[in-house]
């Protein structure tokens, strides 16, 4: 059963719309795809994201079109360097300089007023925006060869499970991508964490790969919690679900007696791999909701991560994965 899993693996990596982010054309013929109106799915260390240029509207329907995700969700503007902000960005503050010069490249994205040469297609119609610099080189260099920050969402289907490998995008999106950069597993897991510096103090929009506790030591000083309406990708209550039930269990043996409740009802489910070492816990946690899901489980037994470090930021997935459905 392994072997055909893994023979029907390779066989969709080799359609014509999937290439190697090590293959010397790949930047060149993700450039063309977008200049001419499509979308691609690039990886970074964060999630796979679908990407579109942000002086393409063209594009950038078709970002919204293939996800199903509404036009008023806000997308994140990847940039390839931080000269590359002040073009993109208003009124971008001391705090916001010194944390991005601190954290980027790399899984923080930052919000701030927009310029007026920044579409409201990207910004979801709000004067504000969010910007990153991504970790991975082949993002980088492809908004280097367009020359403009890159819009790029989770290449997955609107408010489930994101992607972390090319096979990921395959399974969900399959051909409506026009073309799929396979660059491997992403190292982080989770999506950027998410800091909103148009407001002192700052507020935490959105934990994730850089933990609230290096941000607040940078700043010298504490961030808040989100206060106010949905402005940026991943706040809204019910997110990244797996379309198996997700239960969370305050430790192994509370896991195991949840588990044998579901299985007494009749139910297929599993312990999730749980591990001390929460990069390895976050980097895996998507792969085996993935996983679940392939292999028909019903119920996903989640242990509960501490609130610190990258623990923050698996919670915030946990709990937004066993949420009730919108």
């Amino acid at each position: 059963m392994v072997a055909v899993i893994c023979s029907l693996a390779i066989a969709m990596l080799h359609q014509s719309n999937v290439i190697q982010a090590e293959d010397p054309n790949s930047v060149a013929r993700a450039a063309e795809v977008l200049g001419n109106g499509g979308v691609v799915a690039i990886p970074t260390e964060t999630v796979y994201g679908l990407a579109a240029a942000v002086d393409n509207p063209t594009s950038l329907n078709k970002v919204f079109s293939v996800k199903g995700r509404p036009t008023t969700h806000p997308l994140i503007s990847h940039l390839s360097s931080i000269e590359q902000l002040h073009g993109w960005a208003n009124e971008v503050s001391s705090d916001a300089e010194l944390v991005a010069g601190s954290c980027w490249p790399g899984p923080l994205s930052i919000l701030l007023n927009k310029s007026e040469r920044l579409p409201y297609l990207v910004t979801g119609n709000r004067e504000t925006a969010v910007f990153r610099i991504p970790a991975h080189q082949f993002a980088r260099h492809l908004i280097d060869a367009l020359q403009v920050p890159l819009a790029a969402p989770s290449a997955n289907r609107f408010g489930r499970v994101s992607p972390t490998t090319a096979q990921h995008v395959l399974d969900d999106l399959g051909s409506d991508v026009d073309l799929i950069i396979d660059g491997g597993s992403c190292t982080i897991g989770v999506e950027s964490t998410i800091v909103d510096f148009t407001c002192d103090p700052p507020q935490l929009l959105r934990p994730g790969g850089i933990p609230r506790e290096d941000i607040e030591l940078i700043l010298g000083k504490s961030l808040v919690g989100q206060r106010g309406e949905s402005r940026a990708s991943g706040m809204l209550q019910s997110h990244y679900s797996p379309a198996c039930q997700v239960i969370i269990a305050n430790d192994l043996a509370h896991a195991e007696k949840l588990l044998a409740q579901q299985q007494s009802m009749g139910n297929r489910a599993r312990i999730v791999q749980f591990s001390d070492d929460l990069p390895i816990y976050a980097s895996t946690l998507y792969s085996q909701m993935r996983q679940a899901d392939f292999e028909g489980f019903h119920s996903l037994v989640a242990i509960r991560p501490p609130e610190t470090g990258l623990g923050q930021a698996i919670l915030d997935r946990l709990l937004k994965a066993s949420a009730p459905r919108f």
